[in-house]
């Protein structure tokens, strides 16, 4: 039995609405600043790739350069995806505060939610952040009939040495939930309630979450509902606590068990 509307998301009063002078998101912008996320990780990472293989040249004379060898190994490639992810990181967040500076701050949408939540968000956060992937993880199984679902930075971390291994999940953990919350459930969750119900806008932004991290998941569609299940989530937390930090707490949660779960298997193959 489906619970009533309200009770799942909260009503946004209309005294929330921004001064008529602020400058609020749309949807063009939204997508733009997500595109933009994810071209300058290609930017970055191509260019910290060849970077790297030019200071490797540099460092062992006028041998030739093998760039697709440099970059299978495990702590290069590792190195380049943190690398990668925390230059894609600042400019996106630069971009955004700059952008948009009258709603950082702001709570409530139009607004992103960079707001203190009460201390019993974050714990139902943390405590949704390792439930959910198991259910999704178990719908996902379902889908999939015993089919595996690789991800290219958990395939790299189980070849790194443990430095690197550790360097990567802090920054799986830390980097990438702080800019996919405000791109997903700060500025695009903004902009789609400004066209239609919490409820629709929260499964819209989810959908959008998860086809983008498709690459990641080698295209494998089944891996998909696993994905929109915990970004309706967030958005439900975003919405419910009137602050993103929860539903960064929660996607940290998610991709520190996603980590954990990798080293586990390393120590303990088969």
């Amino acid at each position: 039995m489906d619970a009533p509307r309200h009770s799942l998301l909260p009503t946004l009063p209309p005294a929330v609405a921004a001064p008529c002078l602020t400058r609020l998101p749309g949807i063009g912008g939204a997508l733009g600043l997500i595109v933009l996320y994810f071209v300058l990780q290609v930017v970055v990472g191509f260019s910290t790739a060849m970077m790297l293989g030019f200071g490797y040249r540099f460092l062992h004379g006028a041998m030739p350069i093998d760039l697709g060898a440099l970059m299978r190994r495990p702590d290069v490639s590792s190195c380049v995806v943190i690398i990668t992810l925390l230059g894609a990181a600042l400019v996106t967040l630069w971009t955004a505060r700059a952008r948009w500076p009258r709603l950082w701050l702001q709570a409530a949408p139009p607004g992103f939610g960079f707001a203190t939540p009460a201390a019993a968000y974050c714990i139902a956060a943390a405590a949704l952040g390792l439930v959910v992937p198991l259910i999704g993880g178990k719908l996902t199984e379902l889908l999939a009939h015993g089919h595996a679902v690789p991800q290219d930075v958990k395939q790299l971390g189980g070849g790194a040495s443990t430095g690197f291994r550790i360097a990567l999940t802090l920054a799986v953990v830390s980097i990438g939930p702080l800019v996919e919350e405000l791109l997903f459930r700060g500025v695009l969750l903004s902009a789609l309630l400004r066209r239609m119900r919490p409820a629709w806008a929260a499964l819209a932004s989810a959908s959008l979450f998860a086809l983008v991290h498709l690459p990641d998941l080698r295209w494998l569609w089944y891996a998909l509902p696993n994905l929109a299940l915990l970004g309706v989530v967030l958005a439900w937390l975003r919405l419910r606590s009137g602050s993103l930090w929860p539903a960064v707490i929660a996607h940290a949660c998610n991709n520190l068990l996603a980590m954990l779960a990798l080293f586990v298997s390393l120590y303990h193959p088969g």
